[in-house]
């Protein structure tokens, strides 16, 4: 594992021990995350706007509206940054000051590219449908050029990225541990519920088993 940062900008300076910086484990928390987080500066006013993304080998894609300001701006070679955060639990501590949350989070800094060939970006649908629901792509209807074209669709390297991650119980004082106070963890996990089909199916249909055994994190990494 990569003792430093890529870059002085990513190195992890608030909590530095929970810095991560090895690409495997920033690509398995991008390939967990279902939304990203898009920062940016357009006309001196920063907006953070979320959208779906997809890691495909050493860049991150982003799915955008063609005529979204967020295309306007990054297509011009504009700096931003991509965060994505998993919760994987509350920490509750004898102390309030001490309270805080078991998560994973990555940010990618760096400035993205337009992708223009019709087939990287059909490879970059591909990967965000399989983002969302492995398997889904071989059974749905392919993208026409016309919906390609109302697509845009960005590619931001993983030059400079770094993870931050947090396990484990809280971290009182040990003057604090006699307190009859209960102290411990809240593990979240992200659970499906039963699917529900579109009510204008015209015919029931079985739910498949990519739908119906469907897991966060299951998606294979790339």
């Amino acid at each position: 594992m990569p003792a430093s940062a890529p870059t002085a900008r990513t190195r992890v300076r608030r909590a530095p021990k929970r810095g991560v910086y090895d690409r495997e484990e920033i690509d398995a928390i991008l390939d967990e995350a279902l939304v990203c987080h898009v920062g940016f500066v357009h006309d001196d006013q920063p907006f953070v706007i979320p959208t779906l993304h997809a890691r495909v080998g050493d860049e991150v894609y982003i799915h955008l509206s063609s005529a979204s300001r967020l295309v306007r701006t990054l297509s011009g070679g504009a700096p931003c940054c991509l965060t994505v955060t998993l919760l994987d639990g509350l920490v509750l501590a004898r102390a309030a000051f001490l309270h805080s949350a078991n998560y994973r989070s990555v940010v990618v800094l760096g400035r993205a590219r337009a992708v223009g060939s019709e087939q990287e970006k059909l490879r970059a649908v591909e990967a965000f449908t399989t983002q969302l629901v492995p398997d889904r792509w071989e059974q749905v209807r392919q993208p026409t050029r016309q919906e390609l074209k109302a697509t845009q669709v960005l590619a931001l390297p993983l030059d400079e990225a770094s993870a931050k991650i947090r396990r484990g119980p809280p971290l009182d004082e040990d003057e604090d541990l006699d307190r009859e106070v209960w102290a411990g963890e809240i593990p979240f996990h992200l659970q499906p519920s039963a699917p529900r089909a579109d009510p204008r199916a015209r015919r029931p249909i079985p739910v498949p088993d990519h739908v119906a055994n469907w897991r966060p994190g299951a998606r294979p990494a790339t």
